[in-house]
């Protein structure tokens, strides 16, 4: 199991550091399928459409350089975010 610490939103907006270390980390180690919440954006109150469009951009950028890594789920539990990556993944 991979952890990350996700961005807290004080002061700004971050990009994509933590998927890019766990993508990394994940291809180093030979893993097949990866996958992600919603990072950061519950209790750190990180907006969901940044968060999302941040996420799927660093998953598909990596994706296109990937050795092992073939698979990515992004794992949503509100309707909202189900709407916002279903929107960005279309593209």
């Amino acid at each position: 199991m991979l952890h990350t610490v996700g961005p807290i939103v004080s002061g700004g907006l971050t990009d994509g550091q933590c998927y890019q270390a766990c993508l990394a980390l994940a291809d180093e180690k030979g893993l097949r399928s990866l996958a992600f919440c919603c990072i950061s954006t519950g209790e750190f109150d990180f907006p969901p459409e940044k968060a999302a469009a941040i996420a799927v951009e660093t998953v598909k950028a990596f994706m296109q350089g990937a050795r092992s890594l073939k698979k990515v789920v992004f794992n949503v539990y509100k309707g909202e975010n189900l709407k916002i990556y279903q929107s960005l993944l279309k593209k």
